[in-house]
C-alpha cells in the first residue's frame, strides 16, 4: 500500500522490512493554527517538529504567536527546504441545482442531476460577486492562520545536527515569495463547452481504465462545467478523508480536544485508564506527533491524586470503540502493513510500536511503521511502567461510574484522578490530510459518531458521517462509507459530492470547515503531490493545483482546486476505480493531465 492510502507499495516497502526510499515525498503545507496561537515544541528530529535544525519533513518555521504558519519542507531532492507559502483558500459558493441539478450553460452535455430532491430554502445562497469572493477568501484564510509562501534560505534547518550557537546575530529571513496564483476578480468564467473541449480527449486515456468519473464546477457561481459519471458512487480511496475532515469539523468543531482520563478503580490502588479515542497520545516527550497529550503527564496527576496510596493495578478501558477493530473491505495485511492499524479507543503514537524509530526512518520507509497488534494493552503497559508497575499488573475492564459526590479519604471508585487532552481537531485534521494518516482518520470518524450519538464503530461512524453530510446539504445518497480513511474498497463517493463538499467548505457559511484547505498538497510542491506535475504534459498544474489524492491497487482519485490561466478558481474531482493494476505512475500522470488542462486553459 502507498503511504497515502492502502495497498500500493513502492519498491522495497513491503510492510515488514520497510526498506527502500519509497517516493521520498515531503510536505510543505501550511498549518492552520488553533485559536490562541503558538505551537508546542516537540523536540528535534521529529516528523512534525516545530524546531529548526531537524532532519524531518515536519519541521516548521520557528517562533510562537497567533497565526504562526506551519510551513513544511518541499522538495525531497537536493536541498529541499522548510518554509511557508502564500496561499489562498477558496471562499466558495455552493452550487444551486435546478430540479436537483447544477446550473449549466447551454450547449453542454451536463444536465440536471437526477435523484436527490430539490434542496430546502435554507440551502439557497446568493452568488457572491467575484471581487467580493476574492476578498472574503483572504479573510477566511486569515481567520484560520493559514499562510503559505516559498521558503527563504533555511537550509541550515535540514542539517543532521542542531545549528551551533554563534556570537553573531542571524540575518533576518527575506520576505517569502508567493507561489500559488491569486484570484483575478475580473476573471472570465469558463464555459461548459470550453471545459468539455479541454477534457474530453483526456478522460479516455487508457491508463485511467474503463471507468472514469469526473466533476468540475466553478466555485464562484456553483455552475457545473463538466460531468461524466459525476453522480456515480465510485471507490474513492484516500479522498475519503475530505469527507472525514469536513464532517468532524462540523460535528465536533475545530477546537475540540479528545480526552484520555484516569479514574479510581474498584480496588484500592487500582487505576483505570479510559481511552477517549486520541490516536496521537504519546508515552512521553519522545512521541511521534508533536504537542500530543502524554501518559507521563497523566501518571503524574494520578500519583498526586492518590496521595499516599500506591498504585497496585492498571485496568484498560477501551470500550468507547465497540465492534471490529478492522473494517469491512480492508485488505488482510492493513493492520500490520505499516500504514494502518487495529483501531482502538486507547493507543499511543498511532499504534506505532517504535515511535522513535518511526521518526528516524520516516522518509526512507515512505512513512511506513510497524504497528502493535494490541494498541490498548500496549498503551496500558506503558502507563503501568510510569506508575511503577510491571506489565503483568495490566488488565482490561470498564471504569466504575463516577460517584455522586466526592468522598473523604481515598478516592472513591470512578473518581477522576487525571486527564490529558489531544491537540485540537483542527490540527488533527491538518495532519490527517497532509500526511494522509489513516489511523487519525479512523479516530476522527469515530468522533463524528460520538457527536451524533452513534456507536463509535466503523458502521456507526459511516452512518454519522452520512448524517452530517446531509445536514450540510450534500447528496447523502451518493455517499456510502465503510471507514473514514479510504482503506476500504467498500467505500463509495460520487465526484459531484466531492466538488459540492469543497464548495461548502469554503463558502463562508461554515467557516469552521475552511481548515481543510491548509493541509491540501500543492502540485509539484508538497505532500502527496510533491513529485507529481513534473513532466511537460503536466507542468501547467504545478503550483496552481491543490488536491487530496487517493490510491489503492486499481483505484486512483484526485479532488481539489485549480486556478485557470485566466485566474478563475474551479473545483474538481476525478475518480477511477478500474485502472490497470500495473500502471500506477501512468494513471497518476493521466489524472494530472486532466487537472493541468484546466490550469492551462481559459476554457471559453
Amino acid at each position: 500500500m502507498g503511504r497515502e492510502d492502502s495497498h500500493y507499495r513502492p519498491d522495497g516497502v513491503d510492510g515488514r522490512r520497510f526498506g527502500g526510499s519509497g517516493s521520498g515525498g515531503v510536505y510543505g503545507n501550511a498549518r492552520a493554527v488553533p485559536p490562541g496561537g503558538g505551537h508546542p515544541d516537540p523536540g528535534p528530529n521529529h516528523p512534525y517538529s516545530a524546531v529548526p535544525g531537524t532532519n524531518h519533513p515536519y519541521s516548521a518555521v520557528p517562533g510562537p504567536g497567533v497565526g504562526q504558519p506551519y510551513g513544511e519542507r518541499a522538495g525531497a531532492a537536493a536541498g529541499g527546504v522548510y518554509g511557508t507559502r502564500a496561499e489562498r483558500s477558496p471562499q466558495l459558493d455552493p452550487p444551486t441545482r435546478p430540479v436537483a441539478g447544477r446550473p449549466a450553460a447551454s450547449g453542454t452535455a451536463v444536465g440536471p442531476r437526477p435523484g436527490p430532491p430539490a434542496p430546502p430554502p435554507a440551502r439557497r445562497r446568493r452568488v457572491l460577486p467575484f471581487a467580493v469572493l476574492a476578498t472574503v477568501l483572504l479573510l477566511v484564510l486569515a481567520g484560520v492562520g493559514v499562510f503559505v509562501a516559498r521558503p527563504g534560505p533555511v537550509a541550515g534547518w535540514l542539517g543532521e545536527d542542531e545549528p551551533k550557537p554563534t556570537a553573531t546575530a542571524t540575518p533576518p529571513e527575506p520576505d517569502p515569495e508567493a507561489v500559488l496564483a491569486g484570484l483575478d476578480p475580473n476573471a472570465p468564467e469558463p464555459t461548459p463547452d470550453g471545459v468539455r473541449a479541454a477534457l474530453a480527449p483526456l478522460v479516455g486515456q487508457p491508463e485511467l481504465g474503463s471507468r472514469v468519473n469526473v466533476s468540475v464546477a466553478d466555485v464562484a457561481t456553483g455552475t457545473s462545467l463538466y460531468a461524466k459519471g459525476a453522480d456515480a458512487p465510485t471507490v474513492p480511496a484516500s479522498v475519503t478523508k475530505l469527507v472525514t475532515a469536513v464532517t468532524v469539523l462540523e460535528a465536533r468543531g475545530p477546537g475540540y480536544r479528545i480526552p484520555t482520563r484516569a479514574v479510581a478503580g474498584a480496588a484500592p490502588g487500582e487505576v483505570v485508564i479510559v481511552g477517549g479515542g486520541d490516536p496521537t497520545l504519546a508515552v512521553d516527550g519522545k512521541g511521534f506527533y508533536p504537542g500530543a497529550a502524554r501518559l507521563d503527564d497523566l501518571a503524574r496527576q494520578v500519583k498526586a491524586a492518590l496521595g499516599g496510596t500506591a498504585p497496585t493495578k492498571v485496568t484498560v478501558d477501551a470500550t468507547l470503540f465497540p465492534g471490529p477493530r478492522v473494517a469491512a473491505g480492508w485488505d488482510g495485511d492493513i493492520p500490520t502493513g505499516g500504514f494502518g492499524a487495529r483501531i482502538s479507543a486507547l493507543m499511543t503514537d498511532g499504534a506505532r510500536s517504535e515511535p522513535d524509530k518511526a521518526r528516524r526512518t520516516f522518509e526512507e520507509t515512505n512513512h511506513a511503521a510497524e504497528r502493535t497488534a494490541e494498541p490498548d494493552l500496549f498503551a496500558g503497559r506503558a502507563f503501568a511502567r510510569l506508575l511503577g508497575l510491571p506489565g503483568s499488573a495490566v488488565g482490561t475492564g470498564r471504569a466504575p461510574a463516577a460517584p455522586a459526590s466526592p468522598a473523604a479519604g481515598a478516592p472513591a471508585p470512578g473518581t477522576e484522578l487525571g486527564k490529558v487532552q489531544s491537540l485540537p481537531v483542527i490540527r488533527l485534521v491538518d495532519i490527517m490530510i497532509s500526511d494522509s494518516d489513516n489511523v487519525i482518520a479512523e479516530a476522527l470518524a469515530r468522533q463524528v459518531a460520538l457527536a451524533r450519538k452513534q456507536p463509535a464503530s466503523f458502521v456507526g461512524a459511516g452512518r454519522a458521517m452520512d448524517v452530517v453530510a446531509g445536514e450540510l446539504g450534500l447528496p447523502a445518497d451518493e455517499l456510502d462509507l465503510a471507514d473514514g480513511s479510504g482503506l476500504s474498497r467498500n467505500n463509495r463517493i460520487s465526484p459531484s459530492l466531492l466538488t459540492d463538499l469543497l464548495t461548502i467548505a469554503g463558502n463562508g457559511r461554515h467557516p469552521e470547515l475552511g481548515a481543510i484547505f491548509g493541509g491540501l498538497p500543492v502540485a509539484a510542491w508538497s505532500g502527496t503531490l510533491n513529485e507529481r506535475y513534473q513532466v511537460a504534459a503536466t507542468k501547467a498544474g504545478a503550483g496552481v493545483v491543490r488536491a487530496k489524492t487517493g490510491t489503492l491497487t486499481g483505484v486512483h482519485a484526485i479532488a481539489g482546486l485549480v486556478t485557470t490561466a485566466d485566474g478563475r478558481l474551479l473545483t474538481f474531482a476525478v475518480l477511477t476505480d478500474q485502472a490497470p493494476a500495473d500502471s500506477m505512475d501512468g494513471t497518476r500522470q493521466a489524472l494530472d493531465r486532466i487537472t493541468s488542462a484546466l490550469a492551462v486553459c481559459g476554457c471559453r
